[in-house]
């Protein structure tokens, strides 16, 4: 019974002579593709010890901003592959008071951070010596990871597709193109 629901939804055609690619292949496949590209893209990328701070001032060197509005900043930037808590943002604001690099102004019921003369000097080096921490984020293995997954994801769906509205020449094509686009997939590995 579940084949031949299977075999209506991906290409089987709803009958077992008629032309299409195995059913349980293109399903398992799109099933481990769905299931990577959920688990890749669950976990947030690690950051380093020292981001957030090097963040923060960078931010700031640019000009005054409250909490939030550098964690959207941050999470902008970094094409939302990163998004630091408020949990780390707040105790690095207050960390950078205590060192005199930044300081606080209350307005509208919203504190307002910016750097003073030393924090500005302490951000111009930090920002000369390291590339902005979301920059690296999308480099890094969560946000290089999550594109593979959800391109594998587009790619099934489209040979499913395919497989279940396309005629016998249509469907030859597909085969074609994925072939060669496998082999092409492991050539790029053969080269490292």
């Amino acid at each position: 019974m579940s084949g031949s629901f299977l075999g209506d939804a991906f290409g089987g055609r709803g009958g077992s002579n008629a032309p299409g690619w195995p059913v349980s292949s293109i399903v398992e496949g799109l099933e481990q593709l769905r299931a990577q590209f959920e688990q890749k893209t669950a976990s947030a990328p690690r950051m380093n010890k020292g981001d957030v701070r090097s963040a923060v001032l960078s931010l700031l060197l640019e000009q005054p901003m409250h909490g939030y509005q550098i964690i959207r900043e941050i999470e902008d930037r970094s094409g939302g592959s990163w998004k630091p808590s408020p949990g780390s943002v707040y105790p690095t604001l207050q960390l950078l008071t205590d060192e005199g690099l930044v300081q606080s102004e209350e307005s509208n019921g919203r504190k307002t951070y910016s750097l003073t003369a030393e924090g500005r000097e302490a951000a111009g080096e930090e920002t000369t010596e390291r590339t902005a921490p979301w920059e690296s984020a999308g480099s890094r293995e969560g946000g290089r990871m999550t594109a593979l997954p959800k391109a594998g994801v587009e790619l099934a769906q489209a040979a499913a597709q395919v497989a279940r509205t396309g005629d016998k020449e249509q469907v030859a094509q597909a085969v074609e193109i994925l072939d060669d686009a496998r082999r092409k997939l492991y050539s790029i590995l053969a080269q490292g």
